[in-house]
């Protein structure tokens, strides 16, 4: 009898113990597509290893709204939540309220792209791992294409003559709602991604350059921002004006689109099951602009995962971080997701090119990808961004040429930078 007792207070004991080591973690996400799903199948999976629980917070899909949540949360020294999903342009903004992560992941950074690790590193401190990293590309009907003896456009000029002269002629068969091309419109973060391709691809430039100088307000840049509004009503719906990515797949997904611009997200979607463009559709490097210097290019994306330092469970935080950023999670991402890996060990994974047999090619494009201006505005950029898109918006909605815009632009943006950024 008293050895019963003795065995009841030692379990009693044990699964004491247990109960205080066990965490309960948050994680905010605002992925697209089925990301929540595959994210929370990652975090049962982390649950079953550790004992640990984690509760998912979703967030809207507009980064521009997830930003603005995480700083007033970041702000309050919000405890509830213990790590945050990070757009890459984010960490010199909020890296003062995010744990250095540089002797948890000293271990496995090296098995990272080192321009990604940098990206998250602020004044010597690793304030993010990178989760996945992203590029878009030019969605294209190949069924479209070959029907009317096309090629892939590389061209800005050549997409706009293939989109309205398959468009035209679909239109004419029947395909009353077919589109020439969809891309993401909205006055948002999505929209200085796509008009930052359009400007640098005519050669107008990083809406500010790595040293800091304003270059937006130059001719090559507002020739692409005009031919980009030419498309509104001709080749893209009116509606574009109001899309973010979920919008244009939605419209391409349907197989009412010839051309789309997207993140690499939408590829595994887009031959899902369910869409309407399975397996007649393949991707391309952006079209390149016309004006001196053009070439394609393609604005640098990426997600990251940071620990907030005000979470009480750092240790615990820290370990679901290293989770979500493994070879092992990463590849599945992969696999499912189609998300670009940022480890380039997993770019010649067999298992990787047998499901998204473009990443083969994807490494490429995102290898000579195009910062967004964070670096050089610092905790600046989420201003500059959003007077960057309204201007652009502005332009798309007909309201003044995108010269009359880029210079109002660049008065305001002198007024932002003041003597230094």
């Amino acid at each position: 009898m008293m050895l019963n007792k003795l065995l009841v207070a030692m379990m009693a004991s044990v699964t004491l113990v247990g109960a205080v080591q066990a965490a309960d973690l948050s994680i905010v996400s605002g992925d697209t597509g089925n990301g929540l799903a595959f994210l929370r199948s990652q975090l049962d999976k982390f649950e079953q290893q550790t004992g640990n629980k984690v509760t998912v917070v979703p967030m809207p899909s507009s980064t521009t709204d997830q930003f603005g949540q995480y700083r007033l949360w970041l702000a309050a020294g919000n405890a509830d939540i213990d790590v945050y999903q990070t757009d890459v342009i984010w960490a010199p903004q909020l890296a003062e309220h995010f744990t250095d992560l540089t002797e948890a992941m000293k271990d496995v950074v090296g098995n990272h792209f080192p321009s990604i690790i940098e990206s998250q590193t602020v004044d010597g401190k690793l304030v993010a791992m990178p989760a996945f990293t992203d590029a878009p590309a030019l969605y294209y009907r190949k069924d479209l294409l070959e029907k009317y003896g096309k090629s892939v456009p590389t061209t800005w000029t050549e997409l706009e003559a293939t989109a309205k002269e398959i468009m035209d002629a679909e239109r004419g068969a029947g395909a009353a709602e077919l589109w020439g091309f969809v891309f993401q419109g909205n006055a948002y973060e999505g929209l200085t991604c796509d008009a930052l391709e359009w400007v640098v691809s005519n050669g107008g430039g990083q809406i500010i350059e790595a040293d800091g100088t304003i270059s937006i307000n130059n001719e090559q840049a507002a020739a692409a921002i005009d031919r980009a509004a030419g498309w509104v009503g001709t080749i893209a719906p009116d509606g574009v004006l109001a899309y973010m990515e979920e919008e244009s797949r939605g419209v391409w997904q349907l197989g009412n689109a010839v051309f789309m611009r997207n993140w690499p997200y939408a590829y595994a979607l887009s031959n899902g099951e369910d869409s309407a463009v399975k397996g007649k559709f393949d991707v391309a490097p952006l079209p390149a602009g016309d004006g001196e210097g053009g070439r394609s290019a393609a604005t640098l994306g990426g997600w990251n995962m940071a620990v907030s330092k005000y979470s009480p469970d750092q240790e615990a935080a820290i370990e679901l971080v290293k989770y979500l950023a493994s070879e092992e999670v990463q590849k599945e991402r992969a696999i499912n997701q189609s998300n670009l890996p940022t480890i380039p060990a997993l770019y010649e994974d067999k298992d990787v090119l047998a499901a998204s047999p473009f990443m083969a090619n994807w490494k490429a494009i995102f290898e000579q990808a195009v910062p967004r201006p964070s670096a050089p505005t610092k905790t600046n950029y989420n201003e500059v961004s959003s007077m960057f898109w309204s201007a652009v918006h502005e332009t798309l909605s007909g309201n003044g040429t995108a010269a009359e815009n880029l210079e109002l632009l660049e008065a305001d943006l002198n007024d932002l930078k003041g003597d230094a950024w």
